[in-house]
């Protein structure tokens, strides 16, 4: 069934490296057991010096990036199970060439097994630099300088979200998330599903439901078969 979820977190100096290996189930993280729920991975807008290698951009981020800088932001994002794993593909390229033009990023789909009643939740995590390659030659450590606007050549890429107000990045997530939306709903009528995702949250829908407890697998592993019949048959009625 299809769900509506999209958050945005920051990384700082020193993070990056290792979370691109988590969402790319490397290294550590790519025990037989994590790599299982691995479906697709992909990356994108690199500057030249990471010669297409995503794990090279992120090490250089976290090593020259400035002291309490963000060295990423990390969109999550579920995906329509309805979807096959091309479309979803699809849909996360389309979505990204829209809201992340011309951005570092890397990509990766998981399709994990629910604790509770054996269903897939296909979902997504987008890594991406703010600091957009603007076509002048630079070297990795250059690159995460501050960026010099009389003599852009000087300093490093420019962060699109530096200077600017609160107000103006909340209403810039706002917009992201009703495109998130849309474009799910049109890759769904695309594919003939009849489902559809909503943004809004169940106030701004006039919905008097309270959210969905979040149990996790300690709290699912405490349910009784009863609890966990009844909690199904709720979940499926939704």
């Amino acid at each position: 069934m299809a769900s509506y979820h999209l958050s945005i977190k920051s990384g700082k100096r020193g993070k990056a490296t290792e979370h691109a290996a988590y969402i790319a189930r490397e290294g550590k993280h790519g025990r037989a057991a994590k790599r299982e729920d691995l479906i697709a991975t992909e990356h994108g807008n690199l500057p030249d010096w990471a010669d297409g290698n995503p794990a090279l951009f992120w090490n250089m981020a976290d090593e020259h990036e400035r002291k309490n800088g963000a060295a990423y932001r990390e969109l999550e994002l579920a995906l329509p199970a309805e979807l096959r794993p091309e479309q979803h593909i699809a849909l996360l390229q389309e979505f990204v060439e829209a809201e992340l033009p011309g951005k570092p990023y890397q990509l990766a789909i998981h399709e994990p097994i629910a604790a509770l009643g054996e269903v897939k939740q296909p979902h997504a995590h987008i890594m991406f630099s703010d600091r957009k390659p603007d076509g002048i030659e630079r070297t990795p450590s250059q690159h995460f300088k501050r960026y010099n606007p009389t003599n852009p050549e000087l300093g490093g890429c420019k962060k699109d979200s530096g200077g600017r107000e609160p107000g103006v990045l909340k209403n810039e997530l706002v917009s992201r998330r009703e495109s998130w939306a849309n474009l799910q709903n049109q890759f769904l009528e695309a594919n003939g599903h009849a489902a559809r995702v909503d943004h809004r949250s169940n106030k701004d829908r006039g919905i008097e439901a309270p959210p969905e407890r979040h149990l996790g697998p300690v709290g699912i592993k405490k349910m009784s078969p009863e609890e966990r019949s009844e909690y199904q048959g709720k979940r499926r009625s939704a």
